[in-house]
């Protein structure tokens, strides 16, 4: 069973893209399960892959999903956004879910639902990503909780953030940059008042490796010295090597060994030792750049 198989079952519920509160509303009404009613679904939906018993647990739940959407609404996302990804986490938890553990499906699942709510944010909070490594991810999520003020950290709450997150001082300081930080557009256009004093967007000062003219005047040189030697080198091979090479490294449409084994009658290994012997050669006759 797949967690979209269960998507046109629950049409009965208000869409959220509808009304988020209609939604809220429709998802408080269904009853709660009790502990005998979660096993026997549970198992129905384990041993008979029976989907309306999925169903019937995953509507069950909604309200908790709700529930844990509302605390991440201060990242300034969608509340219909993160409640549809905790859904979808929520699936997730009812297809992997085994009764024989005897725990509840609440309890289970607060683990995916949290977990598809967190991808989403670090997907969308930013247009750089901000979290990549583990140690990120959890500082992202727990830096904002264990600072007691609005205010940059200083050395001693810097000191005590660490040890309780079980992270270096530097990894503390960096996300709270990171999170201090907004997201610039790269050149923005004109300002609509005509202002022209000069920008101070990232276009004016960033700097372009590739663009320093005297690099790029020693990349053209080494470029036109390298396709004079390859001309000369090829020039030195016989007429037959000067084939191989060119329509085995030359050409859009290169033939096979055995293909130019066969149109100069020798075998496909020697048409590969003439191969290797003239790029040696050539290698020998353009070195790499120092």
């Amino acid at each position: 069973m797949t967690t979209t198989a269960l998507v046109p079952r629950m049409q009965q519920l208000p869409a959220l893209v509808d009304s988020l509160e209609n939604y809220i509303q429709a998802v408080n009404r269904v009853p709660v399960l009790s502990a005998e009613e979660e096993q026997e679904l549970a198992r129905r939906l384990q041993l008979r892959n029976d989907l309306e018993a999925a169903q019937r647990l995953i509507m069950a739940h909604l309200r908790f999903v709700v529930h844990i959407a509302r605390g991440y609404m201060g990242y300034g996302l969608p509340l219909a956004d993160l409640i549809q990804e905790g859904n979808v986490g929520l699936m997730k938890a009812v297809k992997r879910f085994d009764p024989a553990h005897g725990v509840r499906l609440v309890s289970f699942a607060v683990h995916w639902i949290r977990a598809e709510i967190h991808e989403f944010i670090l997907r969308n909070w930013r247009i750089v990503k901000i979290a990549t490594t583990k140690a990120q991810r959890k500082l992202f999520f727990k830096l904002r909780g264990a600072k007691k003020r609005l205010g940059w950290l200083n050395g001693e709450e810097v000191q005590r953030v660490a040890h309780d997150l079980g992270v270096s001082a530097e990894s503390v300081l960096e996300m709270e940059a990171r999170l201090s930080g907004h997201d610039v557009a790269f050149d923005p256009a004109p300002e609509a008042d005509g202002d022209e004093e000069e920008s101070f967007a990232p276009a004016a000062y960033l700097r372009d490796e590739q663009a320093d003219p005297a690099m790029a005047l020693e990349q053209d040189d080494w470029d036109e010295q390298t396709s004079s030697r390859l001309s000369a080198a090829l020039a030195c091979l016989d007429a037959r090597s000067q084939d191989i090479v060119r329509r085995r490294w030359l050409s859009d449409d290169k033939p096979t060994l055995h293909e130019l084994a066969a149109e100069y009658k020798v075998s496909a290994e020697r048409i590969r030792q003439i191969e290797n012997s003239a790029m040696k050669k050539l290698r020998a006759a353009v070195p790499a750049p120092v």
